[in-house]
């Protein structure tokens, strides 16, 4: 795998991306060190993690997930200078009141500080704001809706947080995640005008059961130079075709053990429904559901650098063993037509 920039920055990443927000809850820190182990040796040289993972997010796991790099960087004298490193400050709680209610100046840099201490690291490669302060669509939610509107942070407030990380050498490049083409616009245009940090990155879902990114977004960050990090590009596990023949039940997969996770966009009817038909169609064409659904990602122009989740080994080299993965003309002309029969139930 070559080398990909994000942005406008100098790091150099590889187009896979190990993911660890199953770190800590689904993954003890033996596992999780042994996929961290593997990883490495296979190659991939950048990983991302939250502030407020593992996911489902709980009070008692809440940070956890770095805790666990942390331990696993410690371990591993030197390693932490060959990798890229990116983690996550959360937005407004959501639901979650052990996070901090809402985004401030000093809020940012005290998640970065207390981040840094649970990585056991001097400098986060990518800092990213987890979701918009403002009142925006998502997370499954279709429609932007004013009179949802709230006091929140100035995104001039939140740049200024970042710009004071750079300047103490705590962060490197800024990023954005579940944002949308006006908050990428806003983000970019008032770093420009006032000689602030410049967003690298926006790390947004991507995969075959939601292509809202295409939606404007794409030709946004095409325009400004901004990365896109692709997550979910199996939907959560819908699109490896695990959940085909017993739906969202029993004991294997994070849809079929929490129900919170279900009650998510992932967990829509029609999402499956959607994904059945897409796995179908990798298995007519002598893929599995993961080959076809990571290559949709892998050969895209419009991701820089893909999120892979896993929770044991053998996904893992899954994941990776699908990389030059290529789908003909006629295939992806076979995945549009199912795209605007089903209208992306998952967006």
């Amino acid at each position: 795998m070559k080398h990909v920039s994000l942005g406008a920055s100098a790091l150099q990443v590889t187009p896979i991306c190990l993911g660890t927000m199953t770190f800590g809850e689904q993954v003890n820190e033996a596992t999780a060190h042994s996929i961290l182990d593997r990883s490495l040796e296979r190659g991939v040289n950048f990983l991302d993690a939250a502030e407020m993972y593992s996911v489902p997010a709980r009070a008692e796991t809440c940070g956890s997930t770095e805790t666990i790099l942390g331990t696993w960087f410690a371990k591993h004298p030197g390693v932490r200078d060959k990798l890229v490193l990116a983690t996550k400050v959360a937005g407004p709680a959501r639901g979650m009141p052990w996070l901090r209610g809402e985004v401030s100046k000093a809020g940012i840099i005290e998640a970065c500080e207390a981040s840094l201490r649970r990585l056991q690291t001097e400098v986060i490669d990518v800092y990213q704001i987890h979701w918009p302060a403002r009142n925006v669509p998502a997370f499954g939610a279709l429609y932007f809706d004013p009179a949802r509107d709230r006091p929140a942070a100035p995104v001039l407030e939140q740049l200024e947080a970042m710009a004071e990380l750079v300047k103490a050498g705590k962060v490197k490049a800024v990023g954005l995640s579940n944002e949308s083409p006006y908050g990428v616009h806003e983000f970019v245009r008032l770093a420009e005008q006032h000689g602030l940090p410049r967003v690298a990155t926006v790390q947004n879902p991507y995969c075959l059961i939601n292509r809202s990114y295409e939606n404007g977004l794409d030709e946004t960050c095409h325009r400004l130079g901004v990365s896109l990090l692709a997550y979910s590009p199996l939907g959560f596990g819908l699109l490896s075709g695990k959940y085909d023949a017993t739906g969202l039940v029993g004991d294997a997969g994070r849809m079929a053990i929490y129900d919170s996770m279900r009650k998510q966009r992932w967990g829509r009817p029609e999402a499956l429904d959607t994904a059945r038909r897409y796995n179908a169609l990798a298995r007519e064409h002598g893929l599995t559901p993961s080959q076809m659904a990571l290559a949709f990602c892998y050969t895209s122009w419009r991701v820089a650098s893909t999120i892979i989740g896993v929770t044991t080994l053998s996904q893992l080299d899954e994941c990776l063993d699908a990389w030059g993965t290529t789908l003909s003309p006629e295939l992806l002309a076979e995945i549009d037509k199912i795209r605007w029969e089903s209208r992306d139930p998952a967006q």
